[in-house]
């Protein structure tokens, strides 16, 4: 499986951005997909998960109620809509594939393959 996240940028707090990506694999409608994000000297962090199905998702409490996640299993994408973009969102953003679980696992270890990333970058 090979990720290509991209969408990412340089915006002010309070702006919008959309980031996307692409999954290769016909089977990519089985898997259970999330964001996960680092900051300079922090560890990666979860932001997002979601179902194969797209009817489950969760979130970290620091993005709840401003990032939605979603899939298109037809295009085999993953999606990460971010809202009222705070200074502190800025960082890598890594998607991550899940082959193996039923459920949305918030450990990086769960996940069994990792996009190259794309930076956020949030002004105050």
């Amino acid at each position: 499986v090979q990720l290509q996240a991209s969408g990412g940028g340089l915006v002010q707090a309070g702006d919008s951005l959309r980031l996307s990506c692409a999954a290769s694999g016909r089977t990519f409608s089985t898997y259970i997909m999330a964001w996960f994000r680092q900051a300079p000297g922090k560890e990666r962090e979860f932001v997002a998960g979601i179902s194969w199905s797209g009817s489950s998702t969760n979130y970290a409490d620091s993005v709840k109620g401003r990032f939605t996640i979603s899939r298109d299993n037809a295009k085999s994408t993953v999606y990460l809509q971010m809202n009222s973009l705070k200074p502190e969102d800025t960082a890598v953003y890594y998607c991550a594939v899940d082959r193996d679980k039923l459920y949305v696992s918030v450990g990086t270890s769960s996940y069994d393959y990792w996009g190259q990333g794309t930076q956020v970058t949030v002004s105050s």
